[in-house]
């Protein structure tokens, strides 16, 4: 498999050392990467290390003529990254699983779609939430990601007691999934 035409483009540019082939690149792939160093026992200046390290693993392939990309842009740098992480997590023992053949390349291609598909959803949640209105996104707000319980939203909203606010809850909960369907069936 070759990469796109689009790929091939910022591959001839990142060879030539086009400042905004490397924007490019860091916007589209930079974010995948720092969830995945986030979610394994890493901090955001270990993405931005490990990113750039990979950045530079891809700059001098490109510079090398012989060098043919057979994935997306996406999956080698995200393969590259995974395969330097889990070296450095083995190298601080914060790794405990002995990982074997660790120079092999990794399979990514699920990965990357598994979050890309995450990532979308969690745009048109956001999108459903937004478009819900108050007090509803307000409760459900401060419900789920507050941690507030029934008793000091009924305070905090008006409603008389825990019961009502736990009801109110409830349909501005069906509100938001009937919002979210409806945006999710459009995006098919």
């Amino acid at each position: 498999m070759k990469s796109e035409p689009n790929e091939q483009h910022l591959l001839k540019g990142l060879a030539e050392n086009d400042a905004k082939t490397v924007e490019i690149l860091y916007k589209q792939n930079f974010g995948l990467i720092q969830s995945f160093i986030t979610n394994n026992n890493g901090s955001y200046d270990d993405a931005r290390d490990i990113f750039q390290e990979a950045m530079i693993v891809l700059y001098e392939n490109v510079k090398n003529p012989s060098f043919i990309l057979t994935c997306k842009i996406s999956t080698y740098l995200y393969s590259v990254c995974r395969r330097l992480w889990l070296r450095k997590l083995q190298h601080n023992n914060r790794f405990v699983a002995h990982v074997q053949n660790l120079e092999e390349t990794v399979p990514v291609e699920e990965d990357i779609e598994t979050n890309d598909r995450r990532n979308t959803d969690f745009a048109i949640m956001e999108q459903s939430l937004g478009s819900l209105g108050q007090p509803c996104k307000g409760l459900l707000e401060a419900y789920y990601l507050q941690k507030k319980d029934m008793a000091e939203i009924a305070g905090s909203f008006g409603y008389t007691n825990a019961d009502n606010a736990k009801n109110q809850k409830y349909k501005c909960l069906m509100r938001l999934k009937k919002l979210f369907f409806a945006s999710y069936k459009n995006e098919d």
